[in-house]
């Protein structure tokens, strides 16, 4: 399970849950809303926890320049629902609308004088859930580095173990006595996007293509931000030169 962890954690979700199947583990993965820190919202019931969301893309290779590739993306699958319509179309006062997720839907429920509740599907194709989506395409190329006191998390020879360690008070070092530490995660350093403007609906769904100075194997980062602002990135390596 560490693994699978390590793999939602650095965008490798489809990986993740075909390797979760294999293994004869069934679960769905959610977004944890900010609510949850909502004692009302909580109390309420108005906590939905969102299914994970994964995106599909393919790297198109330019056959004049061999250290050229760009991204195109083919599919953003959304599993959104909140499982409310019907309850929202009961309570909904006449003349009165609401827009509600349903089956990976967003819809907007209307209720007209008479009391005739109305169903019109806003996003009809996957790219209406983009509202912004962007690329690293050497995502390995910076390391996340953080400082930590030395020797925080690898001293077990004071009977502690590794994420078990006293309070920073107690750990009695000089307060220079800082070192470097890679987090095992890396930096997202936006090289390219698309997004969405009042003035212009449309997104582009390839890239520019992007030339890289060297042959070799490169980890592309894709991101995509969906229109309820839920960021969700995967990892495409690619072979150039």
């Amino acid at each position: 399970m560490d693994v699978l962890a390590f793999e939602f954690e650095m965008g490798l979700f489809p990986a993740a849950l075909d390797e979760a199947k294999r293994k004869g583990i069934d679960f769905t993965p959610k977004t944890i809303p900010p609510e949850v820190f909502d004692k009302r919202a909580v109390e309420r019931g108005q906590v939905r926890f969102q299914d994970v969301a994964y995106i599909e893309v393919t790297p198109r290779f330019d056959g004049k320049n061999p250290l050229a590739v760009a991204v195109e993306l083919t599919d953003f699958s959304v599993f959104y629902s909140q499982g409310l319509a019907d309850a929202i179309a009961a309570e909904l006062k006449e003349g009165k609308s609401e827009v509600v997720c349903e089956a990976g839907a967003l819809v907007k429920i209307s209720k007209n004088k008479e009391g005739v509740v109305t169903r019109d599907v806003l996003t009809k194709h996957w790219t209406d859930w983009i509202d912004y989506w962007a690329l690293d395409f050497n995502y390995e190329s910076r390391k996340e580095i953080i400082e930590v006191p030395k020797g925080a998390g690898i001293n077990t020879v004071q009977g502690h173990l590794p994420g078990q360690e006293p309070s920073q008070r107690e750990l009695e070092l000089p307060a220079a006595e800082f070192e470097d530490r890679w987090t095992g995660a890396y930096i997202f350093e936006n090289e390219w996007q698309s997004f969405r403007t009042r003035q212009r609906r449309d997104i582009e769904m390839t890239s520019a293509p992007h030339t890289y100075a060297a042959a070799g194997r490169y980890m592309i980062a894709v991101k995509v931000i969906d229109i309820f602002g839920n960021d969700t990135m995967t990892l495409v390596p690619v072979t150039v030169g």
